[in-house]
């Protein structure tokens, strides 16, 4: 069997459905199952209505008209019948939804969250199946949280693999197209969970695995993955083979590969990932697999803006030991400061960090009782993975070098801009 994941830029609109079925066409269906995504920024809209809720919000209706208005847009650009099936189906979807918000009596954020969000993906699903057979391709609809079960931790839930697995192996639909779901599951009380980041290529990686799968596909709008970001890298190169181990490393270090969490049920069982373009289907992509770490072999660059380089020495200038670094960390964690790289002296520390919720005034003024601190804002994180010289070069053109590490495979350079 094959898993194919569509995420929501694939699906945002009624030709991206339609486009789906060409590739579909051009690459095969039967033994296949879909994982598809909420369309579009559905699941950001869906955001806004349990702010709304929360908030006891006038705009609370009018929120999730929008959400309704959009889906309706496309089932009427995609079906030329509105006695089609599809609507009553999504407007019970919809229905739902409504009921849940005028009748939940839970307090919890992430309990709510995760029944709200999930009905994205659930009515993404429910109209490509539609349309699917509308165009001749017998689909099975299947719910996702009949099949992977999980924990109760709401918004970052853990898989039962063990449940899942017999859920899964004993209940898909052999020789069809399967359409189900990325993100979700359910817990044992049947109430929807939600996978965390990536959720749905996991979600992908979660039936390959219990499938024994021969291959998953992600299907993007770029025609594989790419040794640097074009935005910011003119001569960037498509990579036809990652190894497993080289794909973790770069997400490590921020690539927008894939997320190491699909990838190690993947791994496991050597069940080969394609990141394919859903506008070229027919081109190789990228493979992810057992194999050489990188084919061909060029530098990989990824770049982190808007970090901050902190600088700590001690004021009395003792050594900063084991014992201050651990109590700098237990500070970075408990104000979530993301930590992307460390270099440290007999009498300083540096670190080069991400501030995403703003809480580094805080800290700050409690770092500064202890140490004296010195910080760089808005400076840039480029990471080259198997670097050049050359490389390097590239990287360090017309900007200042705050800060440059280099270990065996892996250089990580910290600059900031020359006015």
């Amino acid at each position: 069997m094959r898993v194919f994941k569509f995420g929501g830029a694939s699906v945002k609109d009624a030709d991206g459905i339609k486009n789906v079925y060409d590739v579909l066409q051009k690459v095969g269906y039967e033994d296949v199952i879909l994982v598809v995504s909420a369309m579009g920024k559905t699941t950001n809209a869906l955001e806004v209505v349990i702010k709304n809720y929360f908030d006891k919000s006038t705009e609370l209706n009018s929120s999730v008209q929008e959400i309704k208005k959009y889906h309706n847009q496309i089932l009427l650009d995609l079906f030329e019948d509105e006695n089609n099936d599809v609507f009553a189906a999504v407007n019970a979807q919809f229905a739902e939804l409504e009921y849940f918000l005028a009748h939940n009596k839970s307090p919890n954020y992430n309990f709510v969250y995760d029944q709200v969000v999930s009905f994205g993906e659930l009515i993404s699903t429910n109209i490509l199946s539609h349309y699917m057979n509308f165009r001749g391709i017998q689909t099975q609809w299947l719910d996702v949280r009949n099949f992977i079960k999980t924990n109760a931790n709401y918004r970052d839930a853990e898989v039962d693999w063990e449940t899942t697995q017999q859920n899964i192996s004993k209940n898909v639909p052999r020789k069809q197209l399967n359409i189900t779901q990325g993100f979700l599951g359910a817990d044992e009380n049947n109430f929807t969970t939600t996978l965390g980041r990536e959720g749905s290529d996991y979600t992908a990686g979660i039936f390959a695995y219990c499938l024994n799968a021969e291959s998953v596909t992600i299907w993007k709008d770029v025609p594989g993955v790419m040794n640097a970001d074009p935005r910011y890298f003119e001569n960037a190169s498509l990579l036809n083979q990652i190894s497993y181990r080289e794909a973790i490393e770069l997400a490590f270090y921020g690539a927008t590969v894939i997320h190491p969490k699909t990838l190690q049920p993947l791994q496991k069982k050597e069940i080969p990932l394609y990141v394919k373009s859903f506008v070229n289907p027919l081109l190789k992509g990228t493979c992810v697999s057992k194999g050489v770490d990188l084919e061909p072999q060029y530098p990989c660059f990824i770049v982190k803006r808007e970090q901050l380089l902190i600088s700590l020495s001690s004021i009395d200038f003792s050594f900063i030991m084991e014992e201050n670094i651990s109590e700098i960390f237990g500070l970075f964690h408990e104000f979530k400061i993301k930590v992307n790289l460390i270099q440290n002296s007999a009498i300083s520390f540096s670190v080069c960090v991400e501030d995403k919720f703003g809480n580094f005034p805080e800290l700050n003024a409690i770092l500064s009782k202890k140490f004296k601190v010195e910080y760089s804002e808005n400076v840039t994180l480029y990471t080259i993975r198997h670097f050049t010289e050359e490389a390097a070069q590239t990287v360090e053109a017309n900007k200042e070098v705050l800060l440059k590490q280099v270990s065996r495979e892996t250089m990580q350079i910290v600059t900031k801009e020359l006015n």
